[in-house]
Parts: structure tokens; sequence; C-alpha cells
């Protein structure tokens, strides 16, 4: 994995929550829907304490790429969608969601949410970077 992939860990008394900054499309889902928790001018700009952790868990499901995702406490996670659903952007690149093995060029990854490159121009295969014309 790239250092643009490499994941931050920001851990709560509830809830976990991960980043991979080079798969941020940056749609704001979090900062939007949890301010106080999600500050990107603080640091940490984490900050999982700032909310229950079942309305932390719903924000971070809503992040398109898998940039962030979320463990509690007692070890649960995100459930897969049921079914698999597939939507093609206007300008061509692939948001998916669902129960997903990801061929990247570090080996298989086991995904539940992902943005993938639909025009090959990427620089962080096989997901969107917004680099190439898809993700325009």
């Amino acid at each position: 994995m790239s250092d643009r992939s490499a994941k931050k860990t920001y851990k709560g008394e509830s809830i976990t929550v991960t980043f991979e900054a080079g798969r941020c499309l940056h749609a704001t889902e979090c900062v939007r829907g949890l301010p106080e928790v999600f500050d990107t001018d603080a640091r940490p700009w984490i900050r999982p304490d700032g909310a229950a952790a079942d309305r932390l868990a719903e924000v971070v499901r809503r992040c398109p790429s898998g940039a962030l995702r979320y463990e509690l406490a007692d070890g649960g996670t995100e459930t897969p969608e049921r079914p698999t659903r597939i939507t093609r952007g206007s300008t061509g690149q692939f948001t998916v969601r669902g129960e997903l093995h990801v061929d990247t060029p570090e080996g298989p990854r086991a995904e539940i949410r992902v943005v993938l490159c639909g025009c090959g121009q990427t620089r962080l295969q096989p997901y969107c970077d917004h680099s190439g014309p898809c993700g325009q």
C-alpha cells in the first residue's frame, strides 16, 4: 500500500475510526454529517468521542469511497449492503457498495464501499483518485 493510502486510526471510548487519505474524494459527507467529530481545521481532525458511536457509525457509512471505516468497541463493524449495488457516475467512475473483494497491486482487499476508476488513469489503482477524466 502506498503512503497516500496509509491508514490512520482515531480511537475513541466506544468506536475507532480509520481514515485512508489516498482514497478520500472529499465528498464531505463526514464534515457535513458531524462537524463536531470531523473538523479539518483541528488536530486531530477526527475526534470519535465527539458523538454517540451509533450516530458516528451512521455518518461514516455515508463515505462513498470507503476512506472512512469504523469498528465498535464491542467488535461490531459495518455490515455490507445486499445485494451489491453499482452506480456509474456522470463522469465515469463506479460507486460500489456491498460485500466486495477488490484486486489491488498490493493484493486482494475486502471492501464494503468503494469508488472505482472508470477511465484507468488513477494513480491509486483500481480506486478513483480524481486524477483522470472520470474523477473530474
